[in-house]
Protein backbone atom coordinates (compact mmCIF):
# COMPACT_ATOMS: atom_id res chain seq x y z
CA UNK A 1 0.00 0.00 0.00
CA UNK A 2 1.09 3.42 -0.70
CA UNK A 3 1.09 5.70 2.20
CA UNK A 4 2.93 8.50 0.20
CA UNK A 5 0.87 11.54 0.61
CA UNK A 6 0.03 12.71 -3.14
CA UNK A 7 0.97 16.76 -3.83
CA UNK A 8 0.43 18.40 -6.75
CA UNK A 9 1.48 22.00 -8.11
CA UNK A 10 1.53 24.39 -10.76
CA UNK A 11 4.51 24.16 -13.04
CA UNK A 12 5.14 27.96 -13.80
CA UNK A 13 7.79 29.75 -12.00
CA UNK A 14 5.57 31.46 -9.65
CA UNK A 15 5.62 28.19 -7.90
CA UNK A 16 9.64 28.03 -7.59
CA UNK A 17 10.28 29.48 -4.44
CA UNK A 18 7.41 27.10 -2.47
CA UNK A 19 8.68 24.53 -4.16
CA UNK A 20 12.79 24.57 -3.56
CA UNK A 21 12.51 23.55 -0.17
CA UNK A 22 10.05 20.71 -0.26
CA UNK A 23 12.36 19.14 -3.42
CA UNK A 24 15.51 19.13 -1.57
CA UNK A 25 13.23 17.73 1.54
CA UNK A 26 13.45 14.23 3.32
CA UNK A 27 9.62 15.10 2.69
CA UNK A 28 10.03 13.50 -0.90
CA UNK A 29 10.48 10.31 0.95
CA UNK A 30 6.95 10.94 1.81
CA UNK A 31 5.36 12.41 -0.89
CA UNK A 32 4.77 11.71 -4.46
CA UNK A 33 5.20 15.54 -6.34
CA UNK A 34 3.17 16.31 -9.52
CA UNK A 35 3.48 19.15 -11.79
CA UNK A 36 0.96 20.39 -14.15
CA UNK A 37 -0.99 23.71 -15.25
CA UNK A 38 -3.58 24.72 -12.78
CA UNK A 39 -6.24 23.28 -14.26
CA UNK A 40 -5.21 20.38 -14.15
CA UNK A 41 -4.20 20.25 -10.61
CA UNK A 42 -7.37 21.55 -9.59
CA UNK A 43 -8.83 18.76 -11.66
CA UNK A 44 -6.73 15.86 -10.33
CA UNK A 45 -7.64 17.36 -6.39
CA UNK A 46 -11.69 17.29 -7.30
CA UNK A 47 -11.10 13.54 -9.25
CA UNK A 48 -9.11 12.28 -5.59
CA UNK A 49 -5.86 11.49 -7.54
CA UNK A 50 -4.22 13.97 -5.00
CA UNK A 51 -4.60 14.63 -1.28
CA UNK A 52 -3.32 18.60 -1.47
CA UNK A 53 -3.01 20.61 -4.31
CA UNK A 54 -1.56 24.52 -5.22
CA UNK A 55 -4.80 25.16 -6.91
CA UNK A 56 -6.87 28.01 -7.93
CA UNK A 57 -8.97 28.66 -5.48
CA UNK A 58 -12.13 29.31 -7.85
CA UNK A 59 -11.86 25.30 -7.49
CA UNK A 60 -13.15 25.12 -3.17
CA UNK A 61 -16.89 24.87 -3.80
CA UNK A 62 -16.38 22.25 -5.92
CA UNK A 63 -14.95 20.26 -3.61
CA UNK A 64 -16.87 17.80 -0.91
CA UNK A 65 -14.53 19.05 2.00
CA UNK A 66 -12.04 21.89 1.40
CA UNK A 67 -9.28 22.49 3.37
CA UNK A 68 -7.07 25.31 3.59
CA UNK A 69 -3.92 24.11 4.67
CA UNK A 70 -0.93 26.18 4.23
CA UNK A 71 0.35 29.31 5.14
CA UNK A 72 1.18 30.12 2.04
CA UNK A 73 -0.07 30.92 -1.22
CA UNK A 74 -0.09 32.30 -4.38
CA UNK A 75 -1.43 35.68 -4.21
CA UNK A 76 -0.47 39.61 -4.94
CA UNK A 77 -0.89 42.98 -3.43
CA UNK A 78 0.15 44.65 -6.72
CA UNK A 79 0.16 43.49 -10.40
CA UNK A 80 1.18 40.34 -10.38
CA UNK A 81 2.27 40.53 -13.99
CA UNK A 82 1.98 36.93 -14.83
CA UNK A 83 -2.66 37.26 -15.11
CA UNK A 84 -3.54 39.79 -17.52
CA UNK A 85 -5.66 40.29 -20.49
CA UNK A 86 -3.77 41.04 -23.75
CA UNK A 87 -5.07 42.67 -26.54
CA UNK A 88 -3.77 44.76 -30.06
CA UNK A 89 -6.12 47.78 -29.12
CA UNK A 90 -7.40 49.66 -25.73
CA UNK A 91 -9.76 48.08 -23.90
CA UNK A 92 -12.92 50.15 -24.81
CA UNK A 93 -12.24 49.09 -28.36
CA UNK A 94 -12.46 45.05 -27.41
CA UNK A 95 -15.28 42.67 -28.47
CA UNK A 96 -13.76 39.22 -27.89
CA UNK A 97 -11.38 37.61 -25.29
CA UNK A 98 -10.25 34.03 -25.27
CA UNK A 99 -10.20 32.56 -21.79
CA UNK A 100 -7.04 30.93 -20.62
CA UNK A 101 -7.40 27.05 -20.87
CA UNK A 102 -4.98 26.31 -18.11
CA UNK A 103 -7.04 28.18 -15.29
CA UNK A 104 -10.17 28.37 -13.67
CA UNK A 105 -9.54 31.48 -11.11
CA UNK A 106 -8.08 33.59 -13.47
CA UNK A 107 -11.21 33.51 -15.82
CA UNK A 108 -13.58 34.05 -13.81
CA UNK A 109 -11.44 36.88 -12.10
CA UNK A 110 -11.31 38.24 -15.80
CA UNK A 111 -14.90 37.90 -16.40
CA UNK A 112 -15.79 39.40 -13.11
CA UNK A 113 -13.63 42.66 -13.89
CA UNK A 114 -14.68 42.68 -17.14
CA UNK A 115 -18.06 43.59 -16.13
CA UNK A 116 -17.75 45.47 -12.97
CA UNK A 117 -15.09 47.28 -13.10
CA UNK A 118 -14.10 47.87 -16.56
CA UNK A 119 -18.08 47.67 -17.38
CA UNK A 120 -18.00 45.52 -20.73
CA UNK A 121 -20.14 43.11 -22.76
CA UNK A 122 -17.54 41.09 -24.81
CA UNK A 123 -17.92 37.37 -26.11
CA UNK A 124 -15.58 34.88 -24.46
CA UNK A 125 -14.14 31.93 -26.41
CA UNK A 126 -13.56 28.84 -24.58
CA UNK A 127 -9.27 28.62 -25.73
CA UNK A 128 -7.26 25.82 -26.68
CA UNK A 129 -3.61 25.42 -27.04
CA UNK A 130 -2.77 27.67 -29.62
CA UNK A 131 -4.90 30.63 -28.99
CA UNK A 132 -2.61 33.12 -28.28
CA UNK A 133 -1.43 33.64 -31.76
CA UNK A 134 -5.50 34.67 -32.42
CA UNK A 135 -5.28 37.22 -29.70
CA UNK A 136 -5.48 40.07 -32.37
CA UNK A 137 -7.36 42.93 -33.70
CA UNK A 138 -10.16 43.66 -31.14
CA UNK A 139 -9.99 40.17 -29.84
CA UNK A 140 -7.90 39.66 -26.62
CA UNK A 141 -7.36 37.20 -24.64
CA UNK A 142 -6.33 36.01 -20.81
CA UNK A 143 -3.47 34.81 -20.87
CA UNK A 144 -1.56 33.46 -17.34
CA UNK A 145 1.77 31.97 -15.77
CA UNK A 146 4.95 31.59 -17.55
CA UNK A 147 3.75 32.67 -21.36
CA UNK A 148 1.75 35.57 -19.73
CA UNK A 149 5.81 36.95 -18.55
CA UNK A 150 6.64 36.27 -22.54
CA UNK A 151 3.64 37.87 -24.03
CA UNK A 152 3.93 40.92 -22.44
CA UNK A 153 6.59 42.36 -24.90
CA UNK A 154 4.38 41.14 -27.69
CA UNK A 155 1.07 43.60 -26.88
CA UNK A 156 0.76 47.01 -27.12
CA UNK A 157 -1.88 47.18 -24.34
CA UNK A 158 -1.47 44.59 -20.83
CA UNK A 159 -4.21 44.91 -18.23
CA UNK A 160 -3.09 43.16 -15.28
CA UNK A 161 -5.98 41.51 -13.34
CA UNK A 162 -4.60 41.64 -9.98
CA UNK A 163 -3.90 45.48 -9.86
CA UNK A 164 -7.60 45.69 -11.45
CA UNK A 165 -8.88 43.79 -8.72
CA UNK A 166 -7.18 45.87 -6.01
CA UNK A 167 -8.59 48.87 -7.40
CA UNK A 168 -11.81 47.61 -7.43
CA UNK A 169 -12.08 45.93 -4.04
CA UNK A 170 -9.53 47.39 -1.88
CA UNK A 171 -8.36 43.94 -1.17
CA UNK A 172 -4.97 41.72 -2.05
CA UNK A 173 -5.83 38.58 -4.75
CA UNK A 174 -4.99 34.97 -4.14
CA UNK A 175 -4.75 32.82 -7.25
CA UNK A 176 -3.88 30.10 -5.66
CA UNK A 177 -3.16 28.26 -2.24
CA UNK A 178 -2.21 24.73 -1.04
CA UNK A 179 -6.05 22.90 -0.56
CA UNK A 180 -6.57 19.41 0.72
CA UNK A 181 -9.79 17.35 -0.18
CA UNK A 182 -9.48 15.71 3.29
CA UNK A 183 -7.31 16.47 6.94
CA UNK A 184 -3.92 16.68 6.66
CA UNK A 185 -2.04 16.18 10.23
CA UNK A 186 -0.73 19.15 11.49
CA UNK A 187 2.84 17.49 12.11
CA UNK A 188 3.26 16.87 8.17
CA UNK A 189 1.51 20.24 7.41
CA UNK A 190 4.52 22.00 9.86
CA UNK A 191 6.94 20.18 7.79
CA UNK A 192 5.58 20.95 4.88
CA UNK A 193 4.89 24.94 5.72
CA UNK A 194 9.03 25.03 6.89
CA UNK A 195 9.64 23.47 3.36
CA UNK A 196 7.61 25.70 1.76
CA UNK A 197 9.70 28.47 3.76
CA UNK A 198 13.16 27.99 2.79
CA UNK A 199 12.60 28.98 -0.81
CA UNK A 200 11.58 32.57 -0.07
CA UNK A 201 14.30 32.92 2.24
CA UNK A 202 16.37 31.98 -0.16
CA UNK A 203 15.54 33.44 -3.36
CA UNK A 204 18.68 33.88 -5.10
CA UNK A 205 19.04 30.29 -4.60
CA UNK A 206 15.69 29.55 -6.49
CA UNK A 207 16.59 32.07 -9.20
CA UNK A 208 20.15 30.30 -10.15
CA UNK A 209 18.39 26.91 -10.75
CA UNK A 210 16.49 28.76 -12.98
CA UNK A 211 18.04 28.46 -16.69
CA UNK A 212 18.56 31.54 -17.91
CA UNK A 213 16.19 30.15 -21.06
CA UNK A 214 13.53 30.43 -18.86
CA UNK A 215 14.26 34.13 -17.24
CA UNK A 216 11.87 35.96 -19.11
CA UNK A 217 11.43 38.65 -16.93
CA UNK A 218 13.08 39.94 -14.00
CA UNK A 219 12.45 36.83 -11.72
CA UNK A 220 14.06 38.92 -8.11
CA UNK A 221 11.36 41.60 -9.37
CA UNK A 222 8.76 39.07 -9.70
CA UNK A 223 9.15 37.11 -6.16
CA UNK A 224 9.43 39.79 -3.93
CA UNK A 225 7.13 42.82 -5.72
CA UNK A 226 4.76 40.76 -8.05
CA UNK A 227 4.29 37.67 -6.21
CA UNK A 228 3.08 37.78 -2.21
CA UNK A 229 3.47 34.73 -0.95
CA UNK A 230 1.85 35.06 2.86
CA UNK A 231 -1.65 33.89 3.00
CA UNK A 232 -2.42 36.66 5.39
CA UNK A 233 -6.09 37.72 7.02
CA UNK A 234 -6.22 40.31 4.42
CA UNK A 235 -5.69 37.77 1.44
CA UNK A 236 -8.17 35.54 3.00
CA UNK A 237 -10.91 38.42 3.13
CA UNK A 238 -10.24 39.40 -1.14
CA UNK A 239 -10.54 35.67 -1.41
CA UNK A 240 -13.75 35.04 0.19
CA UNK A 241 -14.77 38.25 -1.32
CA UNK A 242 -14.13 36.70 -4.92
CA UNK A 243 -15.58 32.88 -4.03
CA UNK A 244 -18.83 35.25 -2.99
CA UNK A 245 -18.98 36.64 -6.57
CA UNK A 246 -18.20 33.51 -8.69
Amino acid sequence: MNNRWRIGAVSYLNTRPLLLGVEQSDLMDKIELVKSYPSKIAQDLIDGKIDIGLVPVAIAPFLKDPHFVSRYCIGAEADVASVCIFSDVPMEQIEKVYLDYQSRTSVQLARILLAQYWKKEVEYISASEGYIDQIKGATAGVIIGDRALVARSKFNNVYDLAGAWIDHTGLPFVFATWIANKPIPAEFMEAFDNANAYGLLHLEEVIKNIPASEQCYDLHKYYTENISYEFTAEKIKGMELFLKSL
